[in-house]
Protein backbone atom coordinates (compact mmCIF):
# COMPACT_ATOMS: atom_id res chain seq x y z
CA UNK A 1 0.00 0.00 0.00
CA UNK A 2 2.92 2.55 0.59
CA UNK A 3 4.13 2.09 -2.68
CA UNK A 4 1.34 2.26 -4.39
CA UNK A 5 1.02 5.73 -2.36
CA UNK A 6 4.22 6.78 -3.27
CA UNK A 7 3.82 5.84 -7.29
CA UNK A 8 0.75 8.53 -6.47
CA UNK A 9 2.32 11.03 -4.97
CA UNK A 10 4.58 10.88 -8.03
CA UNK A 11 1.95 11.41 -10.17
CA UNK A 12 0.64 14.50 -8.38
CA UNK A 13 1.91 17.82 -8.84
CA UNK A 14 1.36 21.13 -7.04
CA UNK A 15 0.44 24.24 -8.97
CA UNK A 16 -0.59 28.20 -7.64
CA UNK A 17 -1.81 30.45 -10.26
CA UNK A 18 -4.22 32.87 -9.38
CA UNK A 19 -4.18 32.40 -5.96
CA UNK A 20 -5.48 28.59 -6.68
CA UNK A 21 -3.36 25.99 -4.66
CA UNK A 22 -3.97 22.85 -6.84
CA UNK A 23 -2.51 19.33 -7.19
CA UNK A 24 -3.14 17.13 -10.31
CA UNK A 25 -3.43 13.26 -10.44
CA UNK A 26 -4.37 10.67 -12.56
CA UNK A 27 -6.57 9.40 -10.20
CA UNK A 28 -10.25 8.88 -10.89
CA UNK A 29 -12.78 11.32 -9.86
CA UNK A 30 -14.71 9.18 -7.97
CA UNK A 31 -11.41 8.19 -6.06
CA UNK A 32 -10.34 11.23 -5.06
CA UNK A 33 -13.85 12.93 -3.86
CA UNK A 34 -13.56 9.43 -1.81
CA UNK A 35 -10.27 10.40 -0.40
CA UNK A 36 -11.10 14.49 0.06
CA UNK A 37 -14.80 13.06 1.89
CA UNK A 38 -12.68 10.81 3.72
CA UNK A 39 -10.25 13.15 4.92
CA UNK A 40 -12.53 15.74 5.74
CA UNK A 41 -14.33 13.52 8.04
CA UNK A 42 -11.05 11.91 9.83
CA UNK A 43 -10.19 15.47 10.86
CA UNK A 44 -13.21 15.21 12.98
CA UNK A 45 -15.48 18.13 10.38
CA UNK A 46 -18.52 18.05 8.63
CA UNK A 47 -19.23 18.22 5.02
CA UNK A 48 -21.74 21.42 5.06
CA UNK A 49 -22.44 21.32 1.14
CA UNK A 50 -21.39 19.70 -1.78
CA UNK A 51 -22.18 22.24 -4.79
CA UNK A 52 -22.17 20.53 -8.79
CA UNK A 53 -20.88 23.96 -10.44
CA UNK A 54 -19.43 21.24 -13.44
CA UNK A 55 -23.11 19.66 -13.42
CA UNK A 56 -25.30 23.22 -13.53
CA UNK A 57 -22.39 25.05 -16.32
CA UNK A 58 -23.32 21.82 -18.31
CA UNK A 59 -27.13 21.80 -17.73
CA UNK A 60 -26.98 25.96 -18.63
CA UNK A 61 -24.19 25.95 -21.54
CA UNK A 62 -26.53 26.00 -24.74
CA UNK A 63 -28.70 28.54 -22.39
CA UNK A 64 -26.21 30.81 -22.46
CA UNK A 65 -25.22 30.73 -26.09
CA UNK A 66 -22.05 28.72 -25.39
CA UNK A 67 -20.52 25.21 -27.17
CA UNK A 68 -17.95 25.07 -24.67
CA UNK A 69 -17.86 22.17 -23.00
CA UNK A 70 -15.18 22.69 -19.52
CA UNK A 71 -15.51 20.33 -17.30
CA UNK A 72 -16.03 15.87 -17.65
CA UNK A 73 -17.03 16.06 -13.57
CA UNK A 74 -16.53 19.11 -11.08
CA UNK A 75 -17.50 19.30 -7.63
CA UNK A 76 -16.83 21.69 -4.51
CA UNK A 77 -16.75 20.67 -0.68
CA UNK A 78 -17.97 23.14 1.62
CA UNK A 79 -16.86 22.47 5.36
CA UNK A 80 -15.36 25.21 8.14
CA UNK A 81 -13.69 24.22 12.00
CA UNK A 82 -15.18 25.91 14.56
CA UNK A 83 -11.89 25.83 16.48
CA UNK A 84 -9.63 27.38 13.54
CA UNK A 85 -12.64 30.12 12.43
CA UNK A 86 -13.21 30.95 16.06
CA UNK A 87 -9.43 31.62 16.32
CA UNK A 88 -9.28 33.02 13.38
CA UNK A 89 -11.98 35.43 13.83
CA UNK A 90 -11.49 36.60 17.15
CA UNK A 91 -8.24 37.47 15.69
CA UNK A 92 -10.33 39.61 13.11
CA UNK A 93 -14.24 39.24 13.10
CA UNK A 94 -13.81 39.98 8.94
CA UNK A 95 -12.28 36.79 8.90
CA UNK A 96 -15.82 35.60 8.53
CA UNK A 97 -15.53 36.56 4.79
CA UNK A 98 -13.30 33.03 4.48
CA UNK A 99 -15.65 30.72 5.88
CA UNK A 100 -16.96 28.08 4.95
CA UNK A 101 -13.89 26.14 3.61
CA UNK A 102 -14.09 25.36 0.22
CA UNK A 103 -12.07 22.34 -1.94
CA UNK A 104 -12.96 21.75 -5.43
CA UNK A 105 -12.12 18.31 -7.55
CA UNK A 106 -12.83 18.51 -11.21
CA UNK A 107 -12.13 16.59 -14.52
CA UNK A 108 -11.35 19.29 -17.27
CA UNK A 109 -13.44 18.41 -20.75
CA UNK A 110 -9.58 19.30 -22.52
CA UNK A 111 -7.86 16.54 -19.57
CA UNK A 112 -10.09 13.53 -19.50
CA UNK A 113 -6.87 11.63 -17.56
CA UNK A 114 -6.11 14.16 -14.99
CA UNK A 115 -8.21 15.15 -11.73
CA UNK A 116 -7.08 18.52 -10.18
CA UNK A 117 -7.69 19.28 -6.54
CA UNK A 118 -7.39 22.84 -4.95
CA UNK A 119 -8.85 25.84 -2.73
CA UNK A 120 -8.31 28.85 -2.78
CA UNK A 121 -4.73 30.37 -1.15
CA UNK A 122 -5.43 32.08 2.27
CA UNK A 123 -3.00 34.78 2.92
CA UNK A 124 -0.73 34.94 5.65
CA UNK A 125 -1.50 35.65 9.26
CA UNK A 126 -4.16 33.69 11.50
CA UNK A 127 -5.69 32.41 8.31
CA UNK A 128 -2.70 30.19 7.53
CA UNK A 129 -4.00 27.33 9.80
CA UNK A 130 -6.94 26.84 7.51
CA UNK A 131 -4.52 27.15 4.62
CA UNK A 132 -2.30 24.59 6.12
CA UNK A 133 -5.61 22.77 6.89
CA UNK A 134 -7.01 22.87 3.62
CA UNK A 135 -3.67 21.74 2.01
CA UNK A 136 -3.00 18.99 4.13
CA UNK A 137 -6.72 17.78 3.88
CA UNK A 138 -6.15 18.29 -0.77
CA UNK A 139 -2.80 16.41 -0.24
CA UNK A 140 -4.53 13.66 1.68
CA UNK A 141 -6.91 13.33 -0.71
CA UNK A 142 -5.08 11.76 -3.18
CA UNK A 143 -1.79 9.82 -0.90
CA UNK A 144 0.49 12.62 -0.78
CA UNK A 145 0.72 12.65 3.29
Amino acid sequence: MKKLFAALALCASPALAQDIVSYDTDQSFGDVTFGLENAILDAGLVIDHVSHPGAMLERTREAVGSDVVLFDEADVYSFCSAQLSREAMEADPMNIGFCPYDIFVMVRHDAPDTTTIGFRAYPEGEMQKIHDLLDGLARSAIGME
